[in-house]
């Protein structure tokens, strides 16, 4: 009772406990694992929130390569994460940062095994997957290490391939036999794999001359549903393109093409192969990008008029050497593909790619 004899009411209950789910939601989006825990304890309808499907479709994890008590909790939380949330993920993107010693290359093995482990049971849904820039073929990877965490990969691929949409694995830098075992597990007790999306930059070890294969032609040949490939040009063969025209004809729009100074490619690719291609796929555009690959003479060689080309990088030039000009493939080749090329670039020391650009 106040003075005046007239009861008090209650004071009304806090904006926080009447915010609507949808604005909830969005605060609960924006928060990091530990304020989600903590938020989590507020109340009932906060930890029903924490549990959101929405929440968890997406996840990103970096595992730094250096020893820190900071670092120490990404691996930690890696693992929490999966064993609590991994029956929601749907696109899991995971790298790791250039390590620097053994014991941590054993750490992130240990760790992606019982990752992967977790997450093959609990999970069904996963559509993408991206594994970047582990670099496998460099000496902090002991044979026993990298072959435990293939292992665990193939294992895991084995499991959700016929879900799974995208697939990344650039830069990972494995022997032909390695790279083509784990690609065959997408198809594993099946003929074909259900991947429409593949990333293999950089996916085999510099220097391999992986178009002699039929290994790899072979493991090709299952894939029968891509929209996107993107690959080196030391696995191009008049072989790989045959087998996208009769299996990717009606899917296939965008080829992305990475051609490295340190990777063979003076394989010979006949321009009807590539006819051939662009006849069964109507929609496809190729996109070129060239690594310290700046001479001519290669650059024909590689660039033939029956390929569909969207787009032309030259990436580090050496505008020092004075036995190269710029002029032969701006005058001679790029006008070939006036038609289809959207824009032509190339960077060198001092020069950024706006400065460069220019259309045809």
């Amino acid at each position: 009772m106040d003075e005046e004899g007239q009861l008090i009411q209650p004071q009304d209950q806090s904006c926080w406990a009447t915010l609507p789910d949808v604005c909830l939601h969005r605060i609960f989006w924006w928060l990091g694992d530990k304020d989600r825990s903590r938020a989590a304890l507020v109340c009932r309808r906060w930890n029903q929130m924490m549990y959101s499907a929405d929440l968890w479709r997406y996840r990103a994890i970096t595992f730094s390569g250096r020893h820190s008590r900071v670092h120490a909790y990404e691996f930690e939380s890696a693992v929490w994460y999966v064993k609590k949330f991994g029956r929601y993920l749907e696109h899991l993107e995971i790298k790791f940062l250039t390590p620097y010693s053994v014991v941590l290359t054993r750490k992130f093995q240990v760790t992606m095994q019982g990752l992967l482990s977790c997450l093959g049971k609990r999970n069904n849904r996963l559509k993408s997957l991206s594994i970047q820039y582990l670099e496998l073929d460099r000496l902090v990877w002991r044979n026993s290490i990298r072959s435990l965490f293939l292992k665990s990969l193939s294992s895991f691929l084995k499991k959700i391939g016929k879900h799974l949409d995208h697939l990344n694995l650039k830069g990972a830098r494995l022997t032909v036999e390695q790279g083509c075992h784990i690609l065959n597990s997408l198809s594993y007790l099946r003929t074909e794999s259900a991947v429409s999306e593949l990333n293999i930059e950089d996916y085999f070890s510099h220097r391999l001359a992986v178009y002699s294969s039929p290994q790899f032609n072979q493991t090709m040949a299952t894939f029968r549903n891509l929209v996107s490939l993107t690959l080196n040009y030391n696995c191009i063969s008049d072989e790989l393109l045959e087998n996208l025209g009769e299996n990717n004809a009606g899917t296939l729009w965008s080829m992305n093409i990475k051609c490295h100074a340190h990777d063979p490619h003076g394989q010979v690719v006949w321009g009807m192969s590539w006819a051939k291609l662009a006849r069964y796929a109507t929609k496809l555009k190729v996109n070129f990008i060239f690594d310290k690959v700046v001479k001519y003479e290669r650059l024909a060689r590689i660039l033939l008029q029956e390929i569909p080309i969207r787009s032309i990088s030259l990436r580090n030039c050496s505008f020092s050497n004075p036995d190269w000009s710029m002029k032969p493939t701006l005058t001679d080749l790029l006008p070939t593909f006036r038609h289809t090329l959207q824009s032509q670039q190339h960077t060198g020391p001092g020069v950024t790619p706006n400065q460069t650009k220019s259309h045809i």
